[in-house]
């Protein structure tokens, strides 16, 4: 997608500080934390929202809680705990349509988040 953000990203037509990069995903800081840590973890394969998931793309989500949780271990945010989170259309919050995953962590999370 020739406007999406993200895929500008993938493609390294846009800067970010990224932390990992198999494959599959591509991980990078957010621009605008809201924790100490604060990284999207981004499928290379545009899928805008997770209704797009299905049989040929679903193991791209198991494959970034994988890499989330690798992430918050070098983070050293795995033992005292994180939060990982999609935002699926408008009336939740996905300002980008190109599914990904926050991994937040770093301070205490409180409840509801929203």
């Amino acid at each position: 997608m020739s406007d999406c953000i993200f895929c500008k990203i993938i493609n390294k037509e846009v800067p970010s500080n990224i932390v990992y990069e198999d494959d599959l995903v591509v991980a990078f800081r957010d621009i605008n934390p809201q924790a100490p840590v604060h990284i999207l973890i981004v499928p290379k394969e545009h899928i805008p929202t997770l209704l797009d998931l299905n049989e040929d793309n679903k193991h791209i989500v198991s494959h970034a809680y994988m890499v989330a949780k690798e992430l918050a271990k070098k983070e050293g945010i795995d033992e005292k705990g994180y939060r990982i989170v999609s935002n699926c259309g408008n009336d939740g919050g996905q300002t980008v349509y190109h599914i990904h995953f926050h991994l937040l962590g770093g301070r205490f999370m409180t409840w509801p988040p929203g």
